[in-house]
């Protein structure tokens, strides 16, 4: 969590549970709202979305009021204050500009990452939370991962000596990125931003928070590897979806495996409900037909990296690389290696990590707290993490 300022007293020891406005209810926005039917502590009273349907769901889920449903973030922003905090789910590009709208009307905030799109648009945000005293925080929800806490433990122990060096992996899952970054909302730099930022500027800050704030410089190199016309199968040519495609039973990135193939199985959650949202059978099959998901991988408007790696230098000779990869067949489950002057970390992404001592040449094994499952499961708790440190 970044805090511009210490949160007031109201907020922060308030009897009455925190009042919240969702600003865009998709995935994420669902996600977060979940919390206040966990827990007494938060309520939604207001939403902003530009699809009714979501609006709708979120107004049967929280018994929001019908004239506290907003189509567009403006009218929301116009109206009279009705909450303590706005959480801010919507897509990236408009980050900026929301967070600095509440900032300046007093709404404490929980940004979605990242911040911004740009190094201008993070600095604005920042300096409008600080002038305005709200809080703000923003969704680098590794840090609130009982893993990533553990791992954060080990390190200031001392049992590894001094930190010299990191390699960190992000496996994105191949049918992940097919799906949120070459047929998705985060496809195109334009309309969002790069993949690094979108995907991994989480992974960047959990390497800082493990070896500090003090990267002197940065190196890094990517491309798009494979999602692009001239990798086409030559059985694909001239299909543009795949439900034309004479190649498709081949394709590992096939449309109708990703989505109709899992919804006739019973699988109605993530990634299907992105797409429809009504899901069953026959919406699926037409969102394939002539939606952005039913489109050929190779023919997409796509143009951000599926392939990147990052170096970082550190003070005192210290160095981390972190590789972001699309063609893994884990989702997102990072791997960590940590090398001391006294020892080496191995993390598994998940529940084990590993630490070899130099001197006795033995390996202690730890076992963070596991994950209870629930709709804030998510990023190994720790979805559940920063809304409840937010609240």
């Amino acid at each position: 969590m970044t805090n511009s300022s210490q949160p007031n007293a109201s907020l922060a020891a308030a009897a009455e549970p925190v009042k919240v406005a969702i600003i865009g209810c998709g995935s994420r926005g669902t996600i977060y709202s979940n919390y206040a039917r966990l827990s007494s502590k938060m309520q939604v009273v207001a939403v902003a979305d530009p699809l009714k349907a979501r609006t709708k769901r979120m107004q049967s889920a929280h018994g929001i009021p019908g004239e506290q449903c907003y189509s567009a973030w403006e009218a929301l922003l116009k109206a009279p204050k009705i909450a303590d905090a706005v959480i801010i789910c919507a897509i990236d590009s408009l980050h900026e500009e929301m967070a600095v709208a509440f900032a300046d009307k007093g709404y404490h905030i929980l940004l979605e990452k990242p911040m911004a799109t740009d190094l201008a648009g993070c600095q604005n945000v920042y300096d409008a939370a600080k002038r305005n005293g709200v809080m703000l925080a923003v969704c680098h929800v590794l840090r609130y991962t009982s893993y990533n806490r553990k791992i954060k433990q080990i390190i200031d122990s001392g049992v590894l000596g001094s930190i010299v060096g990191i390699q960190h992996t992000e496996p994105v899952g191949h049918y992940h990125f097919a799906h949120s970054y070459v047929r998705g909302n985060w496809r195109n730099e334009a309309e969002s931003s790069f993949s690094l930022m979108t995907k991994s500027c989480h992974d960047i800050d959990i390497i800082m928070y493990f070896l500090g704030n003090d990267c002197k410089r940065v190196s890094s190199f990517g491309g798009i590897s494979h999602f692009k016309p001239e990798k086409k199968p030559p059985a694909a040519a001239g299909a543009l979806r795949c439900t034309d495609c004479a190649y498709e039973a081949q394709c590992p990135y096939s449309a109708k495996k990703i989505y109709l193939e899992p919804v006739e199985r019973g699988h109605k959650e993530w990634p299907v409900d992105v797409i429809t949202d009504v899901v069953d059978i026959e919406s699926v099959a037409e969102a394939l037909r002539s939606g952005p998901y039913g489109r050929c991988v190779y023919e997409c408007d796509n143009d951000v990296c599926d392939n990147q790696v990052v170096n970082m230098e550190f003070d005192d000779c210290r160095y981390a690389s972190f590789s972001m990869v699309a063609f893994t067949k884990e989702i997102c489950v990072r791997k960590t290696r940590i090398f001391g002057t006294l020892g080496e970390l191995v993390g598994d992404g998940d529940m084990s990590i590993e630490v070899y001592d130099f001197l006795s040449q033995k390996s202690t094994f730890h076992n963070p707290e596991p994950v209870s499952s629930g709709p804030l499961s998510g990023h190994g708790g720790g979805d559940m993490g920063i809304i409840e440190a937010f609240v």
